[in-house]
């Protein structure tokens, strides 16, 4: 009896979901276009680091090839971008990475994607309001922070700022109503803001260019004395200026600036809340990613470039790089576009965390797994409403109590876990045999039709005689017998995926905790490396042997299995990194998230009542013999 109990927990973790693309129809209003998802894009991800981020990178870890960290960056982000661009074109339907999760690998990694993606971006818009106010607050001369600085504290270390910020939200209060209003609304003051900040950072890549001097990625050891006025250079100086010229602090600091960079390009994923809003949602989403991680990086890489063109990195501001950059060539007025830009962007970026983050919370609770109060449409507006307004308010009291410095990390996990699932799912999905868009009638006879009506109904099934001669041996593995995929090349590829992510996973811990030891050459690390490369080698091979599926799609990723693999590679080698109290702190984060699943997911998933019904539901028997499959289809 407790057998058969845990073997049905297990079924329930595991269920997928049928997604019903048969029918267009949605609560939701379908007013964005491809260019309202592109700016949407550029905006949530093109955010204040722009402003910030090039200055540290430059100063501290990769000099003038920071331009370089970004192209490493951009190549990275864009494997998970081509990975959200192809389920965009096939499941172009609410929920993002946590809905992909749910049809492709079950329901449990479903609720551990959405529950992660949900305080991403909580902790998200909180710090970046808190963001916004610090910068207003700089511009006007700190008057904000100077008036509550003695009449309102607070402090505890680690957990509540130092003091209530008391603007942060407000300005989350007002964009909650204006995502509350209306999409197109939301759409229209988002392209604006994105519109200004382009408009500034064009500025200041044409001014660097024009004000630059290629000298200063040519620095040697006397220009670094002669520019700070030193007698010579010491072992101090040396870290800090590095060996000059154009990689100063050497491949090592490229990679560490890239693997920082990357997450400049975080943000891309909202455009894939779309689903159900956009008006061409299998065009316009894979556009909108691609298209706005082009710009992004041109972004990017142009005002890197031109920072590091206007100062030596050496001398560079790590707080305002710009302004004080701007000051060193004389245009000291400039800094008042990069004010007004900086503002800009900060608004974007905040409202790019808040838009999809109601989404991911109705398609759960819509699923059955979050309470179903969040699923509410208001009529009028055709937004997710209940939605919106609970998680602007947990994202406002976020930003006005908590310190989140230390939270910051914790978006990490959720985003790159977000990452490696979807590119599993694009990896597993490319080779299953059948389609996801299972209209009710199809599934009905399936269950209850003969084999004739169901290969006619569905030819991506084959039929009884054709899956007997299929067997598992060595020849299947490599060289499988039929040029479609089949029940048996499915799950060989569901096998082989798991035991790559799991290789993966060693590998990873291998390079991070075992770092010192291969830098110095040891055998026995570098030989246990390369059987693990080897043995990864396998599986990828066995999954490449495999017949893909030739289902039409606007997009799909190319270079299939290595790309979707060295996604997966990167976001856990990243996730690898991330800090043990990170850990701990994602762990008690799950814990809550299970108590909830298990409280209340688990019982009313909306798939497990599917399942419950009976078949006796079906108004005409399906059973009998004869093919009139019209008017069977019709009874069902």
């Amino acid at each position: 009896m407790f057998r058969g109990k845990m073997t049905s927990i297990g079924k329930k973790l595991i269920r997928r979901r049928v997604v019903d693309l048969s029918s267009e129809d949605t609560r939701f209003a379908r007013c964005l276009s491809t260019l309202d998802l592109i700016a949407l894009g550029v905006g949530s991800t093109l955010g204040a680091g722009v402003y910030v981020l090039v200055g540290e990178v430059a100063k501290e870890m990769a000099g003038p090839s920071i331009v370089l960290c970004f192209l490493v960056a951009a190549f990275s982000s864009v494997l998970a971008g081509l990975c959200y661009a192809e389920f965009g074109a096939r499941v172009p339907k609410t929920g993002s990475a946590y809905l992909y999760s749910y049809v492709t690998v079950g329901e449990i990694w479903a609720f551990t994607t959405g529950w992660n993606l949900i305080l991403s971006y909580m902790i998200g818009t909180a710090s970046v309001a808190r963001a916004w106010s610090a910068a207003f607050d700089n511009i006007i001369g700190n008057h904000i922070s100077t008036f509550f600085l003695n009449k309102t504290t607070m402090h505890l270390p680690g957990v509540l700022a130092e003091r209530p910020d008391f603007f942060a939200p407000i300005l989350i209060g007002l964009l909650t109503a204006l995502l509350a209003f209306g999409v197109s609304e939301s759409a229209l003051v988002n392209k604006i803001f994105t519109a200004v900040n382009l408009v500034v950072l064009g500025f200041v890549i044409i001014s660097g260019f024009v004000k630059g001097d290629i000298k200063n990625w040519q620095l040697s050891e006397e220009d670094y004395v002669n520019r700070l006025h030193l007698d010579l250079l010491d072992d101090t100086n040396k870290n800090d200026f590095g060996s000059g010229g154009f990689v100063p602090f050497g491949l090592e600091g490229i990679l560490t600036g890239a693997a920082t960079c990357f997450y400049a390009f975080v943000g891309f994923d909202c455009i894939a809340t779309t689903g159900e809003e956009a008006r061409n949602p299998q065009r316009s989403i894979p556009i909108g990613i691609i298209v706005s991680l082009l710009i992004c990086f041109v972004a990017y890489f142009g005002v890197s470039a031109a920072l590091t063109l206007m100062v030596p990195y050496f001398l560079l501001n790590k707080e305002s790089p710009l302004p004080e950059a701007f000051k060193e060539v004389g245009w000291e007025p400039a800094r008042y576009a990069v004010a007004v830009g900086s503002l800009c962007a900060l608004s974007t970026s905040l409202l790019g965390s808040m838009f999809p983050m109601p989404r991911v919370i109705y398609a759960m609770a819509e699923d059955g797994l979050l309470f179903k109060f969040l699923s509410r449409i208001n009529s009028r507006t055709k937004t997710p409403l209940s939605a919106t307004i609970t998680s602007g308010f947990f994202a406002a009291v976020m930003a006005f109590l908590l310190d989140l410095k230390d939270l910051v990390e914790l978006m990490s996990i959720g985003t790159l876990l977000a990452y490696s699932l979807v590119a599993v799912c694009v990896l597993i999905l490319r080779y299953q045999s059948g389609q996801l868009n299972s209209p009710k009638a199809i599934e009905m006879l399936e269950l209850n039709g003969n084999e004739e009506e169901r290969v006619i109904m569905n030819p991506t099934i084959t039929t009884t005689s054709a899956q007997q001669k299929e067997r598992l041996c060595l020849a299947t593995l490599f060289s499988p017998p039929v040029d479609k995929p089949s029940a048996l090349s499915g799950r060989i590829v569901y096998f082989c995926v798991s035991v790559i992510a799991t290789l993966i996973i060693v590998i990873c811990m291998v390079l991070t905790l075992k770092m010192t030891a291969l830098k110095d050459a040891s055998i026995g690390w570098i030989v246990t490396l390369v059987l693990l490369l080897m043995a990864l080698l396998i599986p990828t091979i066995i999954i490449w042997r495999q017949p893909q599926s030739n289902m039409h799609l606007n997009f799909k990723v190319p270079f299939l299995p290595p790309l979707p693999i060295f996604s997966i590679f990167i976001n856990i080698l990243l996730m690898a990194q991330l800090s043990t109290n990170t850990w701990i702190l994602f762990a008690f984060w799950m814990a809550i998230g299970f108590m909830v699943y298990f409280g209340y997911g688990i019982r009313n998933s909306m798939e497990g009542k599917k399942v419950e019904e009976p078949c006796a539901t079906v108004e005409k028997p399906l059973h009998h013999t004869g093919l009139d499959l019209g008017s069977r289809t019709a009874a069902v």
